[in-house]
């Protein structure tokens, strides 16, 4: 048995998949409802501020490289982009050589929404990590790079075809 499938209870500290699985989607949702109780004012979805930050790092994307992107439906791409260039947050300019497509950007206001979003986020996080004790915050800092790395071996897996995460028990 590795130490990546032993947990804490064997005495080796490591976090079994699931168990890191778990904490991960515990923290997306704390952090999310941590967000909106920071900023009650921020009237967009989760699904649109994410979309906006995929177009922010890939600004002249088209709607179909979105949606692979942010692993949405197609339709629910094209629901967002409405809603949002609606609000003045997204452009849409004819791409060049193919008058049929339409390429996406961030408007300024997009781009606004995006910083104050990570800026809510980052003090939601600063604030917790305040209050935990010293070793814990070492060890999450520590952590950083690790879970970067964890984050680009997913989207790895996610962009390989037949790539598939096998059930748990």
């Amino acid at each position: 048995m590795s130490s990546a499938d032993s947990g804490p209870a064997a005495g080796e500290g490591g976090v079994r998949p699931d168990g890191l699985a778990e904490g991960i989607a515990r923290l997306r949702r704390a952090l999310r409802r941590g967000a909106r109780v920071a900023d009650p004012g921020n009237t967009l979805a989760v699904a649109q501020l994410e979309l906006l930050a995929a177009l922010a790092e890939h600004p002249g994307s088209r709607p179909g490289q979105l949606a692979r992107l942010l692993n949405m439906r197609p339709n629910t791409v094209t629901t967002i982009v409405n809603a949002l260039t609606a609000r003045g947050m997204v452009r849409r300019v004819a791409a060049e050589g193919d008058r049929r497509a339409v390429e996406l950007t961030a408007t300024e206001a997009g781009q606004q929404a995006v910083l104050a979003w990570q800026a809510t986020n980052a003090a939601v996080l600063h604030l917790a990590l305040s209050t935990l004790p010293a070793r814990q915050r070492r060890a999450l800092t520590a952590a950083g790079p690790a879970l970067d790395a964890l984050a680009r071996a997913v989207d790895r897996l996610a962009d390989t075809p037949g790539a598939q995460a096998e059930p748990g028990p």
